[in-house]
């Protein structure tokens, strides 16, 4: 655990809560890459481990497996949602219950408090950006996919209206701006969040966004409300000059 000394202190006269934030570990089922010396790691600079989704690459529950056997050195409270190729295999259900078994606190539309922060989490889906935003118009499988966006950023507002504590951090796997995004190829913006997920964001006081899927994208953005948005997946650059971000909250 970190050492709780060196800590400042927000405005609201509580502790803050440095949280290492990484996406798009893409867990492997040939165990190739072993992620429990970086989770020792982190469990010595962090309070809360934050994964954004991505956590194994084909949603093998195999997969899952070998990701909760690497959390095991991993001694801090580890917040995750999933992303896109968590559901590939058709068994996101097995993924949860696994991760969940191995005490992840993985959020689908919940939210938790840890340390007087509240974390907020759901995937998030494709629809695009600003004036761009795709439509409900034409074709039922367009509608369909436009539904689905609709729905996760509900959820996150339900969920967001679960939380008491007066410092909140949101948890996606998609993009809720277009600032974060950029560095991939513009034709696939559309396919890599939504802003559907801000405008819910800004109906509330947060303290920080955290998403990945974007590999290529920009490290920091901020929703038209002026919340702050950290891309995390692993390959983005961070100031940290680490794998993930560590954020005061």
């Amino acid at each position: 655990m970190a050492d709780r000394n060196r800590k400042a202190t927000p405005a609201d006269g509580k502790r803050m809560l440095k949280i290492a934030a990484l996406g798009d570990l893409h867990v492997r089922e040939d165990g190739h890459a072993s992620y429990r010396d970086l989770f020792g790691e982190i469990s010595r600079e962090a309070d809360v481990l934050v994964l954004a989704g991505d956590l194994t690459n084909l949603g093998k529950p195999s997969e899952a497996e070998l990701l909760a056997e690497d959390l095991r050195n991993c001694s801090i409270p580890v917040v995750a949602v999933l992303g896109n190729h968590d559901y590939e295999s058709d068994a996101a259900e097995d993924v949860t219950k696994i991760l969940r078994q191995a005490d992840v606190h993985l959020l689908d539309g919940q939210a938790i408090e840890i340390g007087e922060v509240g974390f907020v989490g759901v995937k998030g889906f494709v629809g695009g950006f600003g004036s761009r935003m795709l439509g409900s118009f034409g074709e039922p499988a367009i509608k369909a996919m436009v539904a689905e966006s609709v729905s996760e950023a509900m959820r996150l507002e339900n969920a967001m209206r679960q939380v008491r504590a007066k410092r909140t951090i949101v948890v996606l796997h998609y993009a809720p701006v277009v600032e974060t995004v950029a560095g991939e190829p513009p034709e696939i913006f559309p396919f890599l969040g939504s802003s559907r997920l801000a405008e819910t964001i800004d109906r509330f006081q947060v303290s920080a966004v955290v998403h990945g899927h974007a590999h290529r994208g920009s490290y920091k953005g901020q929703t038209p409300g002026g919340a702050k948005v950290y891309n995390v997946a692993m390959h983005v650059a961070k100031p940290s000059g680490r794998p993930y971000a560590l954020l005061d909250i």
